[in-house]
């Protein structure tokens, strides 16, 4: 895959440290990586971005672009009608990743929010960009109770617009899981219709940049070249969750 598509099923869910997790296992495997956020919303002009944010923890090595920014934390089309500003439309996105995608073996786009989040008026979506650019869209998502509801709708609306989903991560790991938690870890697969392909500890980017790139391919499946076993960490953290 040159092109993979991070999206999740809300806002605030671990979606850039999840993509943070794949850039620093492809950088550790010797591939050279770019990061393409379409749209930057809630930060001001001059501040570190999401983009830089995985730069900063995945490794020098990683090419960073933002198409747009804009100063609100809303949506992108309507931070960008807020702010009179441009607003950014599927064609653009896949042009960019397009073109990204000749100079690197990877190339990581991260959305803003939610999988159906607008980019424009005319109600362009990330979806809509990756249908265009045939990539998939790898998924992340809650750990907790409602999750299983979002997951299945997400999944759902990608199979709708003919847009094939890699599988679902768990962008925030809780150390210590609830009931629904450690239910929801085996249940997700099914709501999903694809395996779980990792899980990333809460609080992983807080760590420190080496022990996060050190420690990256433990919490991806091989699926995104890491070593993370899905049916060993779901014995291991949801034991009793089916029955007492």
């Amino acid at each position: 895959m040159t092109v993979i598509v991070v999206s999740g099923t809300g806002t605030e869910i671990g979606k850039t440290v999840t993509t943070a997790a794949v850039a620093a296992v492809a950088l550790a495997a010797g591939r050279s990586v770019a990061v393409l956020k379409p749209a930057q919303t809630g930060v001001a002009p001059g501040g570190p971005g999401d983009a830089q944010e995985v730069a900063r923890l995945a490794g020098d090595g990683v090419t960073t672009l933002e198409l747009a920014r804009y100063p609100e934390p809303l949506a992108p089309d309507v931070a960008a009608r807020r702010a009179g500003l441009a607003q950014i439309h599927p064609q653009d996105v896949a042009d960019a990743a397009a073109k990204l995608a000749t100079e690197h073996d990877l190339v990581l786009v991260e959305g803003a929010g939610g999988l159906l989040v607008r980019l424009d008026d005319e109600g362009g979506t990330l979806v809509d960009a990756a249908r265009l650019l045939d990539a998939p869209v790898l998924l992340v998502v809650t750990a907790g109770l409602g999750t299983l509801n979002s997951t299945a709708l997400a999944a759902e609306a990608l199979r709708a617009r003919g847009v094939r989903q890699l599988g679902p991560v768990v962008g925030s790991w809780p150390s210590d899981p609830d009931l629904a938690s450690r239910c929801n870890l085996a249940d997700l697969p099914k709501d999903a219709g694809t395996p779980l392909l990792g899980a990333i500890p809460a609080g992983a980017a807080s760590l420190t940049a080496s022990r996060f790139r050190a420690e990256a391919a433990g919490w991806l499946g091989p699926e995104l070249g890491g070593t993370w076993d899905g049916t060993a960490f779901t014995e291991r953290e949801a034991p009793g969750a089916w029955g007492r």
